[in-house]
């Protein structure tokens, strides 16, 4: 990840390095890695995740149709 600082604009620079870390998930891995996780806990939650984004894909590929 790249933020350019112009000017000594901090505030609008960390704004968009906070979201630019947002998106790519790095805050949820933080807090995933803070504490162990059993495994029977991560495989739940990744079938969990993939639940999720299974009904997401379905409901774009139905918007585009209707």
């Amino acid at each position: 990840m790249r933020i350019e600082v112009f000017e000594n604009q901090i505030e609008p620079a960390l704004k968009a390095l906070k979201k630019h870390m947002l998106k790519a998930g790095v805050f949820q891995e933080m807090k995933r890695r803070a504490y162990y996780e059993k495994p029977s806990v991560k495989r739940k939650r990744k079938q969990a995740q993939a639940r999720k984004k299974r009904q997401r894909a379905l409901k774009r590929t139905q918007r585009d149709v209707d």
